[in-house]
């Protein structure tokens, strides 16, 4: 018999929501009731919906912030109505919220998406630790996407009362392998030059992404390779200054050099298609959920060598693919290496593709996190207090 599970949300974009997403799909097909309590106006709410799940409004701000008792009464009423046999709770505001709302009474996995004291510093990353510390006493389960992301929170001193590691996946008769002849259609689609090597970053434009790392190695990149093109897919709070800076680039390095700010897109794939080779500069992730849907695509990536990054890659990638956090130099030369190669690319992109479908296929990702469920539900301890 199925049981109620109630997933509670935000952000409600980019990969938590992806992830979100395929997790309740696959959850519906499985025969439970699936609930989703987010703020509206986002695509996970609508890709929920469309899945068969009960949406259940939940305002609530990205942020921690004064608002946060307020948000959590509000959760404590949904969980109230709903009555769900176990509460998913997904990255830094969720779960704080929904620990808060439930303290523990219904079984509660908490994912992190990404430890909340890696992205913030000064006091502000005191405060998130001091509260993940406290906090976890509410979770029977903490949830990491990868070894990292489980490491670093023990080495911060997260003492779960459990850990389990279940990778990030991708639905891959989705993000389908893309040959040539698919990356000259995407192109002409997307109206690029048919033959530049192509760079494509996508991802929230934000601190985190780093895509003003990716911006300050540009230069380096066309000394070695002049007719490389670089686009920026995606939307956020740094828009403006991205853009302000990708035009000073423009003008120093020419028109036809120029970094593209391509804005948000409801659908990435004909970004992946049309690539050589994808960027994701992240200063922090748990595992990012972009390269791995590059990698469904066939595409190459580079990396900053942050939580998930190495573990998701082909053997033998690390070399050429991982890059230290915020190092413009180090990432020019990844990058530059790669498009002055576009054979060796193809060649990669054919091994990644292979990579994903032998360890990242959403369905068993889905599986992993079904069976935590059944494992707390037959054995849930009393939470601490």
């Amino acid at each position: 018999m199925g049981v109620t599970v109630l997933h509670v949300a935000q952000p409600v974009d980019g990969g938590v929501a992806r992830v979100v997403a395929d997790l309740v799909r696959g959850q519906l097909a499985g025969g439970h009731r699936v609930a989703v309590a987010c703020p509206p106006g986002g695509r996970l709410a609508g890709e929920a919906a469309a899945s068969g799940a009960e949406v259940l409004p939940w305002a609530a701000v990205r942020s921690p912030g004064p608002s946060a008792a307020a948000e959590a009464r509000r959760l404590h009423g949904i969980a109230a109505r709903l009555r769900p046999d176990l509460l998913h709770l997904h990255s830094a505001k969720a779960g704080l919220a929904g620990r808060l709302a439930v303290r523990g009474r219904v079984p509660t996995v908490f994912q992190p998406h990404a430890w909340s004291f890696a992205a913030v510093t000064g006091p502000a990353a005191a405060g998130a630790l001091r509260w993940e510390r406290f906090g976890v006493r509410w979770a029977h389960a903490v949830l990491c996407v990868s070894e990292q992301e489980r490491r670093d929170g023990m080495a911060a001193g997260v003492r779960a009362r459990r850990w389990e590691v279940v990778p990030n996946g991708v639905d891959l008769a989705r993000h389908t392998a893309a040959d040539e002849d698919a990356r000259r259609r995407a192109r002409h689609a997307l109206g690029l030059d048919p033959h530049a090597p192509l760079a494509v970053c996508v991802g929230r434009l934000c601190r985190q992404k780093g895509q003003d790392v990716l911006l300050d190695a540009w230069p380096q990149v066309l000394r070695r390779v002049p007719d490389a093109r670089l686009a920026l897919v995606g939307d956020g709070p740094q828009r403006v200054a991205l853009e302000q800076r990708a035009a000073r680039l423009s003008a120093g390095a020419g028109a036809g050099a120029a970094a593209l700010l391509v804005g948000d897109v409801s659908d990435p794939r004909p970004w992946y298609a049309a690539a050589d080779l994808v960027v994701l500069p992240s200063r922090w992730e748990g595992m990012a959920l972009v390269p791995l849907e590059a990698m469904a695509a066939a595409r190459p990536v580079v990396l900053a060598e942050v939580s998930g990054a190495a573990e998701c890659l082909p053997p033998g990638e690390r070399a050429t693919a991982l890059v230290p956090p915020e190092d413009p130099r180090a990432l020019a030369a990844a990058v530059a290496a790669a498009l002055a190669d576009r054979a060796g690319c193809a060649r990669r992109g054919v091994l990644a593709r292979e990579q994903m479908a032998a360890c990242h296929e959403v369905g068993r990702s889905v599986a992993r996190v079904s069976r935590l469920y059944r494992e707390l539900l037959a054995g849930t301890a009393v939470p601490r207090r």
